[in-house]
């Protein structure tokens, strides 16, 4: 019976295996999600999902495959089902007052109330608004939108107005997990894990477990072995592209900095504005007075580095290719000399772009950068950043 859900699943682009949908059957079989809307849709998704980008594609998927199950009838349902008469009188306990279980007790007991419940749901043809009884909005039934019951289903409503809903079926919480949307700090850190290279080196302050166990059975006695910490010893040099067309874009690549200075235990930093040319900075409130020639970042670090310009590379064509084009100063050299002498330098280099990638084709200097860099320009997504960062370990 969920042969279709996992069909739904895969049509929307959730890569969900064979043997993860065989996962999820095996948890069913054993009872996990039995009468627990809540723990079906966990127990799908921890079964089915093994990537957090995919989160919300999930969400998407799930809905889809389970929109409409209000048309299941009645009888079905009692077919399907076998609910202990027992649970049910405990939930009416919990949930329903004195007066309401009396009511119902009035009714004839549970086989009257199930009789009665379906003898609603088949008298109600149409949409209802403004009542207390029907499946409906603008009400009081504990069924519906746009209305006030306090503890009810809210169903097709587009936000919470009262906050008392025990069950919202249309709910969707976004946590920036797709792999299309901007980063967060948390997000970057996951994307940069893809560039490491694992090195032990400092002092010996972290317990080897295995070299302790080792010694100590050759010796005869507890011989405790210690190694250098490990630690990613990739080293990045890191240019930041500053104000003008990048003022939208400073919390972004704020949190791309800090996940950065968090990652990497080798990092450098330079800023520039616009393109690179003859200096850069690491300070932007003296960036006139104390600029650091470019040749001597080129002569510092060598070409083991991976070198990461971050920027929009939205500017005037003359910044990219002409001499005196920069908007600032007087370049004697064009951006792209230097931009092409940093990549000679850097043979593992990469572009990150904050611009959204459908607007380059639009801009003729992101183009001209792009062209420089050979495609070698990614968004600032967290799916272009993964892709960068596998362009860098090649």
């Amino acid at each position: 019976m969920f042969i279709p859900f996992f069909e739904t699943l895969r049509n929307n682009k959730v890569p969900v295996s064979l043997r993860e949908y065989l996962t999820f059957l095996e948890g069913m079989r054993a009872g996990l999600a039995t009468y627990d809307v809540d723990a079906f849709y966990y127990l799908a998704r921890a079964s089915m999902v093994k990537d957090e980008r995919n989160l919300d594609k999930f969400d998407r998927a799930f809905a889809q495959a389970f929109e409409g199950l209000e048309a299941i009838s009645f009888d079905q349902v009692l077919e399907a089902v076998d609910i202990p008469s027992d649970w049910l009188t405990k939930m009416a306990e919990k949930h329903l007052s004195d007066e309401e279980r009396a009511e119902i007790e009035a009714l004839g007991g549970f086989d009257k109330l199930m009789e009665t419940l379906k003898k609603r749901l088949e008298e109600q043809k149409e949409r209802h608004q403004g009542g207390s009884k029907w499946v409906g909005t603008a009400g009081t039934s504990p069924f519906g939108a746009y209305g006030y019951n306090p503890e009810g289903v809210r169903i097709g409503q587009k936000e919470s107005r009262h906050q008392r809903a025990v069950k919202v079926w249309d709910k969707r919480e976004f946590k920036n997990l797709d792999d299309s949307v901007e980063l967060g700090t948390r997000n970057i850190k996951v994307a940069l894990k893809r560039l490491r290279n694992w090195a032990r080196d400092g002092a010996h302050e972290e317990l080897d477990l295995d070299g302790t166990i080792r010694s100590t059975a050759e010796h005869g006695y507890l011989d405790v072995k210690v190694r250098p910490e490990r630690r990613n010893a990739v080293k990045v040099l890191l240019f930041l592209d500053v104000g003008g067309s990048m003022d939208p874009h400073i919390k972004v690549v704020e949190e791309l900095f800090s996940a950065a200075r968090t990652e990497f235990k080798h990092l450098e930093y330079y800023y520039f504005h616009n393109c690179l040319y003859e200096g850069v900075w690491r300070d932007n409130r003296r960036r006139w007075t104390e600029q650091t020639p470019t040749w001597d970042v080129l002569h510092t670090y060598g070409s083991d580095y991976k070198c990461i310009f971050v920027g929009d590379a939205s500017m005037s064509p003359y910044e990219v290719a002409m001499p005196g084009g920069a908007n600032e100063h007087w370049n004697p050299e064009a951006g792209s000399v230097w931009l092409q002498r940093a990549r000679e330098q850097w043979p593992d280099h990469l572009w990150i772009n904050p611009l959204q990638e459908r607007y380059w084709p639009y801009t003729q200097s992101v183009e001209m950068i792009r062209e420089i860099f050979e495609d070698r320009m990614v968004p600032m997504t967290l799916e272009g950043i993964d892709r960068g960062m596998r362009e860098l370990v090649r």
